[in-house]
């Protein structure tokens, strides 16, 4: 449990949800210093801060809002300098639910911003470095929305989370003859904030009820799978996205 000693980690999103979860993860897992991106949530950032620390990794904060180009611009700049062995593309959000049309051409920029454009950008900001160390473990976190097409008035998202499984397998055959292994993961509907804020219990009932697990998933199953991607058990796995949904695409 403690393989990935003396690693440097990146995780984006990480002030909650499954960012938080993962950046907790990985410092129990052995990663020596944590780097925890977060825009708005200063407190949960704070509060995962103290949390890795108490794991036994150092961390630090990075303020950005991904949303925007010059956002994905900062934190490229502040991490670049930077080691990073590890980088966990988790930062995404729905943003709002908005039908075909509502939809506003400065909704879909943010949305497609958010969830894929950062993905993309961070990740070359990190990868010369990981090149020239020889090896480094990517992680992006898509969803099942990129296979099913999403719920009410989240058909963008799912097609940026689709644009995140496609990026996924291109820039893991781009990197992989250079050491570097890119994956993904791709949970279904997870009880957590992301939830909370654009759906009804009812419809978590729903979603719960239609499941083969007979539940919603956890912040700390996603998580657990990103550590494994990151870890020398998962050393010949290369551009897959993971799907965790307590067997929901099998109805």
């Amino acid at each position: 449990m403690r393989e990935l000693e003396g690693k440097t980690a990146l995780v984006t999103g990480a002030s909650r949800g499954i960012g938080a979860a993962t950046a907790i993860a990985l410092a129990r897992a052995g990663a020596r210093r944590l780097l925890i991106h977060y825009h708005s949530n200063p407190e949960g950032a704070e509060r995962v801060r103290a949390a890795v620390t108490a794991a036994g990794a150092e961390a630090t904060l990075h303020q950005a809002d991904l949303g925007a180009v010059a956002g994905i611009r900062s934190l490229a700049a502040d991490i670049r300098p930077v080691p990073v062995d590890i980088l966990v593309n988790n930062a995404g959000s729905l943003v709002q639910r908005a039908s075909l049309a509502e939809f506003t051409e400065e909704l879909f920029d943010r949305v497609m911003n958010l969830n894929v454009k950062s993905a993309y950008f961070i990740t070359q900001a990190v990868a010369p470095g990981m090149i020239e160390r020889g090896g480094g473990c990517i992680v992006n976190v898509s969803s099942i929305a990129a296979r099913n097409g999403g719920g009410p008035g989240a058909t963008i998202y799912a097609a940026a989370k689709a644009a995140v499984s496609c990026m996924t397998k291109g820039v893991a055959k781009e990197l992989a003859p250079k050491g570097v292994r890119v994956n993904g993961v791709s949970p279904g509907t997870v009880d957590n904030d992301f939830h909370a804020r654009f759906s009804t219990r009812e419809m978590l009932a729903r979603m719960a009820a239609s499941t083969p697990a007979g539940r919603l998933g956890t912040n700390e199953e996603v998580a657990d799978v990103i550590v494994f991607l990151c870890s020398h058990a998962a050393r010949y796995i290369y551009g897959q996205t993971i799907e965790i949904n307590g067997g929901m695409l099998m109805v």
